[in-house]
């Protein structure tokens, strides 16, 4: 499999059947431009047709799995509907990709996880994080509704109370907390949470592929019958960059400072 056309994603392959997906640009705390966007929904298809992969591995280079969408994309997109009709599909490509991907998915979230990157982070099948890493789902901060990832998969991993409370208030969780209410897999120190992953990424590589690959699918059927649900949540939140809010709340996020909502404000 040829991965040359990547260009923020790197691809190593630690051990028989592992393939390490590292997302790679440590400069902006791998938060997401266009390109990258597009790249963490495509690369499962190359993940699902790769004989030489068994398992994949995804994690961030640097101090940070993602620090979320770049705002100076979140911004030139807003009310630009061939742009959002653009990131609609992709959000929805990297949701149902990973989802439909034969091969197990495992997240190593080393640092803060944030957007798009968090959805890879919680999409994927197993989920290893630093105690000390980080993550919020953080659309409210934003102006715009939980949508990409959350409302699908949030409920089912830690329950309807802990996923509308987290994803109305868009508080960040800590590794230990995200463990404790069962929206990640597994804590561990930071110096362990890559070779954890890798560990249990080879420990599957060697297990029974057809049985781990149809367990999987129908462990997603959960997610495939909450689809319905990703598929609204998806269509308001991109309902919402075409709404004032999203302009502040990006321009507060820039600033440091508490946003002041059209919305609220009657402005």
């Amino acid at each position: 499999m040829d991965y040359d056309q990547y260009e923020y994603l790197t691809f190593e392959r630690p051990s028989d059947g592992v393939l390490l997906i590292t997302i790679n640009r440590p400069d902006r705390l791998n938060a997401t431009n266009k390109r990258l966007h597009w790249e963490l929904g495509n690369v499962w298809l190359d993940v699902d047709a790769d004989d030489a992969t068994r398992i994949a591995v995804i994690t961030g280079a640097g101090k940070a799995f993602s620090a979320g969408g770049d705002l100076d994309m979140v911004v030139d997109q807003v009310k630009d509907f061939k742009q959002i009709a653009a990131i609609a599909k992709e959000a929805a490509d990297l949701v149902y990709n990973i989802a439909n991907c034969q091969k197990v998915v495992i997240s190593a979230i080393n640092g803060v996880a944030v957007g798009a990157g968090l959805a890879a982070a919680l999409m994927a099948d197993i989920s290893v994080i630093a105690e000390d890493a980080r993550l919020t789902d953080g659309h409210l901060r934003l102006g715009v509704g939980a949508g990409d990832h959350a409302a699908i998969i949030w409920p089912i991993l830690c329950g309807m109370a802990k996923a509308k409370y987290y994803l109305l208030t868009a508080e960040f969780i800590d590794g230990k907390e995200a463990e404790r209410i069962g929206l990640v897999s597994l804590c561990r120190p930071q110096a362990e949470v890559l070779p954890t992953a890798l560990s249990v990424a080879e420990k599957l590589a060697a297990g029974p592929q057809h049985a781990l690959r149809w367990t999987k699918r129908s462990l997603n059927l959960w997610i495939r019958d909450a689809s319905p649900i990703f598929e609204a949540s998806l269509a308001y939140e991109m309902l919402n960059f075409f709404d004032d809010d999203v302009l502040e709340g990006a321009t507060a996020i820039k600033e440091k400072r508490a946003p002041k909502f059209p919305s609220v404000t009657g402005g």
